[in-house]
């Protein structure tokens, strides 16, 4: 572009905000969008900071009530357990994600694999809910409305007023005249972000990855920058501003409130997941199987008895070095596990192969594609609860099998056999309080930045598959707008 034809460039898109200066229509769409994208921004951030710092109190606290327990039976503090909290990622205070339907504790016992808890919208009435509007919300559907209110009629409004051919025979071609009002657009679009851009820095201040920033950033602009190309498309393609409202009007509904619930369903109807009852009902029918941990002569362990037997070179359990009982909890939960694992696996397989049905609808919805990109930029998409269901399910086993080793290494077989005898047996059948060190620190940490950027790539390329679009077809319309 010669240095004349961005001089032409400038003066349309001062022009065009010195119209919208003028109405207002315009100044109150855009006062409203600023003081609500700041709001939420603030709002979002203080609550996600306030759960940040609870968790990881709350976390310390679990893993000192822990420590701090008197002289136990270790079984006893196998059933007694233990919790584990996942701190808001920095980038949540701008999109939550999953987090707030997912829970964000678990509680680890042994013999079982809880699910997360205290999921906020789930806890939360239908009002509160309502009140909920994240920066992310406001960006991905509120804020292309914002667009159309402002810049529906940009073009439409020359050819309504005739004023279009007056233009172009001055001089002025009317593609300098899209990109100049596309210039006046995109500061708008600016203006939108300055919250958001506020808030990613203090993402940055918190450890949060300035390249991961600047790709959460740049995609919520080519978002928006897809949404400026199709108000302008259609504000070109039409000749009334009536009919440019209308029809925007209702690209909107069909891309942001549409187009997603489709995704939503067409993922759940076509890979069929079974529901929680029939799940439970499987896995009690395999840990059937197992035999009881809890019951030493239970014939499932007769082999694990042989091989320790004749490992030691002795004839009975009562002559083995090693407490007989806590090898038994020990192979039980070690089985028990592997089928919850494999369980638990099949389910979040399941759960991801929907969610990428979901998002494969970003071909068809730009704003389907800038939801997933968001939530796996910010770390709070389903592949990061999964994560975090692994890594705490990962600190279940080894404190629980800790605790069984304990059992075994720390407990006279007789003692553990006759502890319901009477209060002396109950108290040598206890061992230091000591051993409850062992209890690991759980810090939960984001997955890298290349991994995300990585994972992010296609919805990346779906944005850009819009800008193209809608870029090709301002280029056909223009030419006939004339």
């Amino acid at each position: 572009m010669s240095s004349h034809s961005f001089a032409k460039v400038l003066v349309v898109a001062k022009d065009e905000w010195r119209y919208w200066l003028r109405s207002k229509l315009a100044i109150s769409v855009l006062v409203i969008g600023l003081l609500l994208t700041l709001s939420a921004a603030i709002v979002t951030a203080v609550t996600m900071m306030e759960l940040s710092h609870t968790r990881a109190s709350l976390q310390d606290t679990a893993e000192q009530t822990f420590v701090d327990q008197p002289d136990r039976h270790p079984h006893r503090m196998v059933h007694y357990g233990h919790y584990a909290f996942r701190v808001p990622s920095p980038l949540s205070t701008i999109d939550p994600g999953v987090d707030a339907f997912t829970g964000n504790s678990i509680f680890l016992e042994g013999h079982r694999q809880n699910s997360a808890m205290f999921a906020d919208q789930k806890q939360g009435t239908a009002l509160t809910s309502l009140g909920s509007l994240s920066p992310a919300f406001i960006l991905q559907v509120l804020a292309p409305l914002l667009l159309i209110l402002i810049a529906y009629s940009s073009v439409s409004r020359e050819r309504e007023s005739q004023t279009l051919s007056f233009i172009v025979s001055q001089g002025t071609s009317i593609f300098t005249l899209i990109i100049g009002k596309g210039v006046a657009l995109l500061c708008v679009v600016g203006l939108i972000m300055l919250p958001v851009i506020a808030s990613s820095g203090i993402a940055i201040v918190q450890g949060e990855s300035i390249v991961v920033v600047l790709s959460f950033l740049s995609a919520y602009v080519l978002y928006l920058l897809v949404w400026s190309l199709v108000v302008l498309l259609v504000s070109t393609a039409v000749s009334k501003n009536s009919e440019s409202f209308t029809a925007l009007l209702f690209v909107w509904v069909l891309f942001c409130i549409v187009m997603p619930r489709i995704a939503s369903s067409t993922a759940s109807a076509s890979i069929v997941s079974p529901g929680k009852l029939e799940t439970d009902f499987a896995v009690i029918a395999e840990l059937r199987k197992l035999g009881d941990g809890h019951n030493a002569n239970d014939p499932a362990f007769s082999k694990l008895k042989t091989s320790l037997l004749r490992q030691y070179n002795v004839e009975t359990v009562e002559e083995l070095p090693i407490n007989f009982r806590g090898a038994v909890a020990r192979a039980s939960e070690a089985q028990l596990t592997e089928v919850l694992n494999r369980f638990a696996e099949n389910s979040m397989q399941e759960e991801l192969a929907q969610t990428q049905v979901s998002r494969n609808f970003g071909w068809l919805s730009p704003m389907v594609a800038i939801r997933s990109l968001s939530m796996i930029s910010a770390g709070t998409s389903i592949e990061t609860h999964h994560r975090f269901m692994r890594e705490a399910e990962d600190l279940r086993f080894s404190f629980v099998q800790s605790l069984n080793q304990v059992h075994i290494d720390k407990l006279n077989y007789a003692d553990d056999m006759n502890r319901n005898a009477n209060a002396e047996a109950g108290q040598k059948a206890r061992v230091s309080a000591e051993n409850w060190q062992m209890i690991q620190d759980f810090k939960f940490q984001l997955e890298s930045a290349s991994a995300r950027l990585h994972r992010s790539m296609p919805a990346f390329a779906q944005l850009f598959m819009w800008i193209a679009i809608a870029g090709s077809l301002i280029r056909f319309f223009g030419r006939r707008a004339i």
